[in-house]
């Protein structure tokens, strides 16, 4: 290593990884201590990133729904295809009328139930089905929550009766509980072609994503109320924005978290670099004895700190990109779903890491380079 071609192009390098590998064992375990940090900070970071990509992922949809029922100074209580027609003419998403009644039902259990319906179209927009489906005519059966299923003994095919009319089951809702905007598992949804009057309580318009719908939202309300409040308009901004704010703070804690392993590591190459200045003591001083100028001294010193946090961040960013395909997986279900922000935790990591170890390699350099040459030999 000393006498080859890369020792004559990078002698500084070759000398370094010479005195680094003649205590490997030392080496090594101020090595792991950065590769620890590296792991900390970037497979966080990368956790925090997947887990802010999951929650998105589920409430991105939601929070892109604007809901418009009707206002305070509206002179309706339920609004008509007009109605619907004037708010399409305002926005440029998919505009979803919903209608609610209440029903008769009775199923295989005899007793009869008082049971919420829902009149829309296109269901499954909405709602995840458990068994059934909704392709070809479905609109000559009933979709069913599952709370009603299973107070009425029904399932899939099974016929119940609404109103005297009997129906068809075509499908059943997967269990939403409670919270859920729509009415899912004490409700059944049918057509609006079956429902009783052309009356809808509540309108939903779908934009792209939440930052359209807040858009729509707020030239909704300034088109269609102006000073009265025919419509009441409402989005989920607010929500959203203490959501990002709760992730935004998540993130920065487990970023916290990381960079104290960091910084236990970086104390631990400090105390190597300064055990191995101690050590070398009368080696420094020949080297300066025999010609070799302080910058020199302090130039190998750094570039063995250096070394250490390179390899240690580099076998660091590698465990870190597994660990974070074993976390997408759990929580995006794809090993290779890396966000941006996910890579660039590694890229930070692999910076603080090297940072850190350059800088915890200063203190000692400049001791050892500032050592008298006839102390050194002398002692």
């Amino acid at each position: 290593m000393i006498d080859s071609p890369f020792s004559r192009r990078f002698p500084f390098a070759a000398l370094a990884w010479h005195n680094l590998s003649r205590a490997k064992a030392r080496s090594i375990l101020a090595t792991a201590g950065i590769t620890i940090g590296v792991i900390a900070i970037a497979s966080l970071g990368m956790f925090g990133a997947a887990y802010e990509q999951s929650l998105r992922n589920t409430f991105d949809d939601t929070v892109s729904q604007v809901y418009v029922s009707p206002g305070e100074d509206a002179s309706f209580d339920a609004m008509t295809r007009m109605h619907v027609q004037e708010i399409e003419r305002t926005v440029d998403g998919d505009v979803y009328p919903v209608g609610y009644f209440t029903a008769n039902v009775s199923g295989i259990a005899a007793e009869d139930a008082q049971v919420t319906m829902v009149s829309l179209d296109r269901p499954t927009d909405f709602y995840d089905i458990a068994s059934g489906d909704t392709d070809g005519d479905w609109r000559s059966g009933v979709i069913i929550g599952s709370a009603v299923a299973e107070q009425l003994e029904v399932d899939v095919g099974d016929g119940i009766t609404v109103d005297g009319n009997t129906r068809r089951v075509r499908a059943v809702l997967q269990e939403a509980g409670r919270g859920q905007v729509l009415p899912a598992d004490d409700a059944i949804v049918v057509p609006q072609s079956r429902a009783p009057s052309k009356e809808y309580q509540l309108i939903i318009v779908h934009s792209e994503n939440p930052q359209k719908a807040f858009e729509t939202s707020n030239r909704m309300d300034e088109e269609l109320n102006g000073r009265e409040e025919r419509y009441s308009v409402n989005d989920a901004e607010e929500g959203y924005e203490q959501l990002n704010q709760q992730l935004n703070t998540f993130n920065m804690l487990l970023i916290g978290i990381g960079s104290v392993s960091l910084l236990v590591a970086s104390v631990s190459i400090l105390n190597v670099m300064l055990m191995s200045t101690i050590e070398r003591k009368e080696e420094i001083g020949v080297m300066r004895a025999v010609g070799y100028h302080r910058l020199d001294v302090l130039r190998l010193m750094l570039v063995e700190a250096s070394l250490l946090g390179v390899i240690g961040a580099l076998v660091g960013v590698a465990i870190s990109v597994l660990m974070g395909m074993a976390i997408n997986a759990e929580l995006l279900s794809d090993p290779l779903a890396f966000t941006t922000e996910a890579l660039t935790y590694t890229v930070l990591g692999f910076l603080f890491g090297t940072l850190a170890s350059f800088v915890s390699g200063l203190y000692p350099a400049w001791k050892a380079a500032n050592a008298r040459p006839v102390e050194a030999l002398r002692d």
